[in-house]
């Protein structure tokens, strides 16, 4: 766990224009000072991210923000009230501190405070607002502990605080409040019927959105191995017929499913509780990656709470490659 002096140094580097992979209670981000717009740049330069992707920016109290965003509606103010810090995150529209390139080009800002004790504790010794999307090549696999974020991107990044593994698994849910109704652009951590018990009305989930927000490429949060999703009864026999056909194959296994010995490559059984999938859900896919699957065939969870992220993370990783 990150000490005093680790987030003392880790502030220092921030104010010097440099990039620190923090943890957050989601997955570990990659942050700049984010009214730095050269160090803003910095991240998509070692992400290869496409700059028009705007990123979140990470604050340390509801009560700053007034401080980032302008014009905020009552339906904002009660969701930061209720869930932050937490994986929620809020588009509101830009405030003047906030540079164009944090937030790819448009007037509206990504903003959230995250609920990890080093992570708060780095924005308040920073004394401002981070922008940190995750700590990977852009469309990859997001990382849920520190060592995950070395093996990826290496010296490339000034400094790690390392805050242990991610509780959540899965990145924030991102809510669009800019419009007369509140509306759910990106699941996540904070389930559709949480915001509806919070807002007393559903959140409207639009099939587009006029607002750009992370995650949306086809092919996101994916392992080098392609993945194949299909029918939960039909996982076994899939897996099998590929194995058969030569390729290198992992399976996530439904936690329904009573036989392990399936005759793959490898083998991952997913957790029946929806939490500890999310939160295993990143370090499995790497898992496979690391044990020379070539293929991962596996099943989208009922798609109720944290089932309904889950299933789009893995949508997102089964997507078409950027060739295709």
């Amino acid at each position: 766990m990150a000490r005093t002096s680790d987030i003392a140094k880790a502030a220092e580097v921030l104010r010097a224009g440099g990039l620190v992979a923090l943890p957050t209670e989601t997955v570990y981000g990659l942050g700049a000072n984010a009214e730095d717009p050269t160090a803003v740049a910095r991240i998509f330069q070692v992400k290869g991210r496409p700059p028009s992707h705007p990123l979140i920016v990470h604050i340390g109290g509801a009560e700053q923000l007034d401080d980032w965003v302008k014009d905020v509606p009552q339906a904002a103010r009660l969701l930061a009230e209720h869930f932050w810090p937490g994986p929620l995150t809020l588009v509101l529209q830009r405030g003047p501190r906030v540079p164009l390139e944090a937030t790819g080009g448009l007037e509206t800002v990504a903003v959230r405070v995250p609920d990890h004790p080093v992570a708060l504790a780095l924005l308040s010794a920073f004394g401002g607002g981070v922008t940190a999307p995750s700590a990977n090549r852009f469309g990859s696999v997001s990382p849920t502990t520190a060592d995950h974020v070395r093996a990826e991107l290496g010296e490339a990044v000034d400094f790690v605080l390392d805050g242990g593994p991610c509780e959540v698994g899965v990145e924030s849910t991102i809510v669009d409040v800019t419009g007369e109704i509140p509306s759910i652009l990106r699941p996540g951590g904070v389930t559709r019927e949480d915001l509806e018990a919070v807002l007393g009305r559903p959140p409207a989930v639009p099939s587009t959105s006029r607002v750009r927000v992370p995650g949306q490429h086809p092919s996101h949060y994916a392992p080098r191995a392609r993945v194949v999703l299909v029918e939960p009864e039909k996982v076994v026999a899939e897996a099998e017929r590929a194995q058969d056909l030569g390729h290198r194959v992992g399976v996530f296994l439904p936690a329904s499913f009573a036989d392990p010995a399936v005759k793959v490559h490898a083998v991952v059984a997913v957790p029946s509780s929806m939490g500890a999938y999310a939160r295993g859900l990143y370090g499995f896919l790497r898992e496979l990656d690391q044990q020379g699957c070539d293929l991962i065939v596996a099943s989208l969870p009922v798609e109720e709470g944290l089932g309904v992220a889950i299933a789009n993370r893995l949508r997102r990783a089964a997507g078409p490659r950027p060739t295709e």
